[in-house]
């Protein structure tokens, strides 16, 4: 069946990982299932493209998928992301996805199996998701759950 990662906004840490525990469907906040793309290597990339960082910088960032939930949990982790992707999908939209979701699809880690259009529509709906965490009047930042 594959990984499924669940992207969400919340105003803070501690928000998010009640939203953790509780189900983020039952506390109304933003969510974008994804399947397949993980927010460590194949996100992470993304982000490098996106904001002109090298990937190994990205890794570096104090919020990059930081681990929020027990680390003794086996099938279900929760992480952070950076505020530095967050914005910068917001400054790529409107249009900006295509030329890095060809390239991002050519990543070793898709192994050809992501053509770059069904790229560009998770970057278009992380870059509404980043958008709508941007202009809250309490920005939220990024999240992912991830689940086995």
């Amino acid at each position: 069946m594959g990984n499924l990662y669940d992207y969400f906004s919340a105003p803070d840490d501690a928000t998010a990982l009640a939203a953790f525990d509780q189900g983020i469907e039952t506390t109304g906040l933003p969510l974008l299932p994804v399947k397949g793309i993980d927010p460590y290597v194949q996100l992470g990339q993304a982000e490098g493209m996106l904001t002109g960082t090298p990937y190994d910088d990205v890794t570096s960032l104090p919020r990059f998928n930081r681990l929020l939930s027990s680390p003794e949990d086996d099938s279900r982790w929760l992480v952070t992301l950076t505020d530095e992707l967050r914005d910068a999908l917001v400054a790529a939209r409107p249009g900006g996805f295509a030329a890095v979701a060809e390239t991002w699809s050519r990543i070793e880690e898709f192994g050809g199996d992501f053509p770059p259009g069904e790229l560009a529509d998770v970057l278009i709906g992380m870059a509404e998701l980043a958008e709508a965490a941007r202009s809250r009047p309490e920005p939220h930042r990024l999240y992912c759950l991830m689940s086995l």
